[in-house]
């Protein structure tokens, strides 16, 4: 598989990662060993997950996986830390909070350090300042390799990786940044992407199927096996179920018929290659789903079917983010 530079680091990536945000819940120790072994017999190098996932089982099991089937040394392991399951503080910034879930996470993955660690989410209650220090910490205590951040806005983002830079040498720069991007959700070209772009930060899209929308599963209905078809993962997959959405759904088909190749690895294949892009993270509930989707290694658009599908799938940018000497 392709080798990704991280943003403007040297850390390179495989440009697909692994998600593993439901392992230790609906992926069971027997389907996260075989995925993970076919992601490294594919030349996969990139694995992501959370100390939130499946309540900290994920890194657990990732653990002991690495322990015995996968060489650590082969992967590049991303983690998070900073969602709580507090209903009055969804998110926790602080520098004890993180600190202390960092050396959980590595009590759980079983490693001395993580190639990737990103707050997981902007935290209003705690200064930026407070939290990036945190990131400063954990790379000079060598617990982590390279730091990022998830789900941070445009100028949460361009903020925080301006602050880091303000002090070379001293703070360590932000490597990457994980958001959800698909052609179902493009919101992030608005501002977090050109801020990424700008300040070398490599992007990370999580659900770049669209949920698995964008494999065309639910095209006739909801299948009982499927996230839609979970009641606990309905409500992820429900706002994608729209009348726009199928639209999209539509034309990737299409595309996919046109070119004798799946859904699936049209999707894939359009986020993976946009500007910007790191690697895509894919999260799949089997070995033989994985496969799949890791066979768009071959696969490049034509310039015509990207156009095609930026078309169908365009959002509306206004003003302040449409050119407004155009307005």
């Amino acid at each position: 598989m392709e080798q990704r530079h991280l943003g403007r680091t040297g850390l390179r990536v495989s440009r697909i990662g692994l998600g593993t945000l439901t392992w230790g819940r609906d992926t069971d120790e027997h389907d996260a060993a075989d995925m993970l072994k076919v992601f490294w017999e594919a030349g996969g190098t990139l694995v992501d997950t959370a100390d939130v996932y499946g309540d900290g089982e994920a890194e657990y099991l990732l653990g002991r996986l690495m322990d015995g089937l996968v060489p650590r040394r082969d992967l590049v392991v991303s983690t998070k830390a900073g969602s709580v399951p507090d209903p009055d503080r969804r998110f926790d910034g602080s520098r004890g909070h993180l600190l202390a879930a960092l050396d959980a996470s590595l009590a759980r993955l079983g490693t001395d350090y993580v190639d990737v660690w990103h707050v997981h989410a902007y935290d209003p209650d705690t200064p930026l300042e407070e939290t990036l220090q945190v990131l400063d910490l954990a790379v000079n205590s060598g617990r982590v390799r390279y730091a990022g951040v998830s789900n941070f806005c445009g100028w949460q983002l361009a903020k925080a990786a301006t602050w880091q830079l303000a002090a070379p040498g001293t703070r360590t720069r932000l490597s990457s940044t994980q958001m959800e991007y698909s052609l179902l959700q493009r919101g992030v070209e608005r501002e977090v992407l050109p801020a990424a772009l700008d300040l070398g930060i490599g992007l990370l899209p999580s659900s770049p199927l669209g949920r698995g929308v964008l494999t065309g599963k639910y095209r006739n209905g909801t299948p009982p096996d499927s996230r839609g078809g979970s009641e606990h993962l309905a409500p992820f997959v429900e706002p994608y179920l729209d009348d726009t959405a199928a639209r999209i759904v539509d034309a990737v088909s299409t595309a996919a018929d046109g070119l004798a190749v799946t859904p699936l690895q049209v999707a894939l294949a359009w986020v993976r290659d946009r500007p910007g892009v790191a690697a895509p993270v894919i999260g799949t509930r089997n070995a033989q789903q994985l496969t799949a989707a890791l066979s768009v290694e071959a696969l490049s658009l034509p310039d015509e079917i990207c156009r095609a599908l930026d078309d169908v799938s365009a959002p509306v940018h206004r003003y302040p983010d449409h050119d407004w000497s155009t307005l």
